[in-house]
This record gives structure tokens, C-alpha cells and sequence, in this order.
């Protein structure tokens, strides 16, 4: 089966995407739709979490999302984030997203290499810090594990809530392969398009939390990344239809 078209459940990328080299070599057409989107809590329901931003002395930031909701609520809540405060990010990208938000140079800043695992050392490293881990309503069973193996002192704060976007304008079976990022990805095509049967529809995921929840929802998963031949979504999805167009 040729593939003709191919929706990505993503926002559209910038002008030098691999997607767009994909497209343009194989003569197909890539769709980017968001099937999920961030909302934020208001100060009230952070309150009645028992929040107090006065008193966390250390932030546990995990990605872009969680800097710009702490921020955002730290403004609403008149809460003037001092310099002292320490701030572990989880990777380096994480951590030069503050600039954003603070003077980068004057700040305790430390970050792991990738995996939320890998800030472990710099947990013992600042041991006596009470830390606040601002997060989506959605979390990884790593963080929890790895904050209790690390024996500090730590606080979940729900700052943001991964939502299904609505997708119901699409045609769902105009594409011959979806592309999928996330288990929350998947809950929202169930939840915009109830009646769907993949039948020949391809099905891409990235990562295996994704993996696990398309085959709980019953989808045959024909293309996966990472692996170590294709570490990369574009590559996988390259290499797969390379050889369906053999």
C-alpha cells in the first residue's frame, strides 16, 4: 500500500523540518495537527493543593511547560521568586529556557543529561533544599521514584493540564498513517473520533508509553522510534515507507 498522506500529531514545524524533506522526496503529503494542548490552573486550585511558594527554597523544573506556569502563577500570586532559590532542570535545554524568566548568571542552576534518573547525583549534591516540582496532571512514574530514592524533601504542585484539542473538523481517514507522541495523543484521537477502525490505517509512535497505550486501545502499531537504527520519528517513518514504495 503506496502512502499518500500522513497526519502528525504535533504543531507545524519550521521551514528546514526532515518532515518537509520526507514530503517533498516521496511525494506525499504531511498534515500537523496538535492533538493535545496545555491549560493552565488558576491560583485558586493551586491553593486548595495546599501550595505555599514562600516556602520552597529548590524547583524541580522538567520542561518549558513547568517554567512558564511557575512563573506565570508565581506573577498572579504577587510571589517575588528570590535569588536564592535553586533550580534543577532536567536537561540543558530545560535550564537555558529560564533566561526567559530570570537572570540566568546570578542563579544556582544545575541540570541533568536527558533522563529525569540522571539528576539523582545532583539531589545528593543539595540535599537540605525543600523542593517544589511544578508538573501537568499527567506524570511519569520515573519522577516519584526518583525524587524518593533521593531521600529529600519534595512537593508536587499541578500547574498545567494536558487537554484533547478539538479535532472534529478533520477527516480522520483522508491519511493513510498517523503519528502519535504521546498517551495522551491517543486518548484524544478515541475521544474525537469514537467511531474509528484503523483497518489499513498506518499507526507511528514515539516512545513506549505510547506504544503501551495504542495497543491498550487496540491499534496496531506499524511503525516505532526510537530504536537504534532510527533514533528519530523522521526516520523511522523514512525507512518505513521506503520500503512500502519499493
Amino acid at each position: 500500500m503506496r502512502i499518500k498522506s500522513i497526519l502528525v500529531s504535533q504543531p507545524a514545524p519550521s521551514e528546514s523540518s526532515p518532515y518537509l524533506d520526507i514530503a517533498k522526496k516521496e511525494k506525499i503529503k504531511i498534515d500537523f495537527r496538535p492533538f493535545i494542548h496545555v491549560e493552565g490552573v488558576d491560583n485558586k486550585e493551586l491553593r486548595t493543593q495546599k501550595i505555599d511558594l514562600t516556602q520552597y527554597t529548590g524547583i524541580i523544573f522538567t520542561s518549558k511547560n513547568a517554567i512558564d506556569h511557575y512563573f506565570r502563577l508565581a506573577e498572579e500570586l504577587r510571589f517575588a521568586v528570590p535569588d536564592t532559590m535553586r533550580y534543577i532542570c532536567q536537561s540543558e535545554a530545560v535550564a537555558n529556557y529560564l533566561q526567559k524568566h530570570i537572570v540566568y548568571r546570578k542563579r544556582k542552576i544545575s541540570f541533568g543529561e536527558k533522563n529525569f534518573s540522571d539528576l539523582l547525583p545532583l539531589f545528593k549534591k543539595f540535599p537540605s533544599e525543600k523542593y517544589l516540582l511544578p508538573s501537568s496532571d499527567v506524570l511519569s512514574p520515573d519522577i516519584p521514584k526518583t525524587l524518593d530514592a533521593a531521600n529529600i524533601d519534595w512537593t508536587r504542585a499541578i500547574m498545567y493540564r494536558t487537554v484533547c484539542s478539538d479535532l472534529t473538523d478533520i477527516n480522520i481517514k483522508d491519511y493513510e498513517m498517523l503519528v502519535f507522541f504521546s498517551p495522551q495523543g491517543i486518548k484524544s484521537l478515541q475521544q474525537n473520533f469514537p467511531d474509528f477502525r484503523q483497518d489499513d490505517t498506518k499507526i507511528a509512535v514515539f516512545g513506549n508509553t505510547t506504544l503501551n497505550a495504542a495497543e491498550e486501545a487496540g491499534l496496531r502499531v506499524d511503525v516505532m522510534a526510537p530504536t537504534k537504527e532510527t533514533p528519530s520519528m523522521t526516520m523511522a517513518l523514512e525507512k518505513y515507507i521506503k520500503s512500502l514504495h519499493k
